[in-house]
Formats: structure tokens, sequence, C-alpha cells
């Protein structure tokens, strides 16, 4: 976990988005945490992340073989809260099939930087493996 946000964390001081890093570590931690231990990882099962860059802001994807989908659930003692701070965070987020697996992604908007004039789709970054 310490790998993707530091990976993201490059990825957007180098596109101009540090004013999101809050929002966009706390985004991947709970994404990366909900893969690791729902979707139990374990050799051959490993989670990997890949962030790009969209106009105003990130699309942080998280890569498992699970087929198991995220479910909000209540919070309480035992937890709970990851998918909710998720929506909290991000414009948007959601989960799409994968041939073995499924990724489960959140874009997270930078307001000041909306309506830049960087690509919609200015490059990515990604770390573990896939």
């Amino acid at each position: 976990m310490a790998l993707a946000r530091a990976q993201l964390r490059k990825a957007l001081a180098g596109w101009g988005l540090a004013g999101i890093e809050g929002s966009a570590v706390l985004v991947v931690s709970e994404l990366v945490t909900n893969a690791v231990v729902h979707a139990g990882v374990s050799p051959g099962r490993d989670v990997a992340t890949r962030f790009v860059r969209q106009d105003g802001g990130v699309r942080i994807e998280v890569h498992d073989a699970s087929d198991v989908w995220p479910v909000p659930r209540v919070p309480g003692d035992d937890g709970g809260f990851g998918l909710h701070l998720v929506d909290e965070f991000a414009a948007a987020w959601g989960v799409e099939e994968r041939e073995i697996g499924k990724t489960v992604w959140a874009v997270v908007l930078d307001p000041a930087a909306a309506n830049s004039d960087a690509p919609a789709d200015g490059g990515d970054a990604s770390c573990g493996n896939d």
C-alpha cells in the first residue's frame, strides 16, 4: 500500500495535481485495503494499481483477481467506512469486469484544475503486478 501511495503522489506532482493529494491518497488507500482484505491477496492473486491523468483530476484504478464486487457496508466498530470515504472524496467510482477479476476505480477531481489546458489523458502511472 505504501508503494501505491508513493507512486500516486509522484504522478500527481508531475501532473500539477498536488492540490488533490490528500483526497487521492485516502481513496487509493481505501481501495487497496478493500482489495487486500476482501479479494484475498496471495501468490498469483496480486493487487495492482494504475493512475490515469484526466481533465481536472486523476482516475485511480485497483485491479485484483477476485470476482467479488465491493459493497458498501453500514459503518460500525468492525469497519465498513472505506467505500463511504471513497464516495465522499471521489467525484465518481465504480467497478468493471476484467478477464480475471475486476477493476475498482474512482475519479478524484481538483476544482482548480478542471478548466486547465492539460490534456484529458495526459499520462498514466502504475505499480504492482497486473
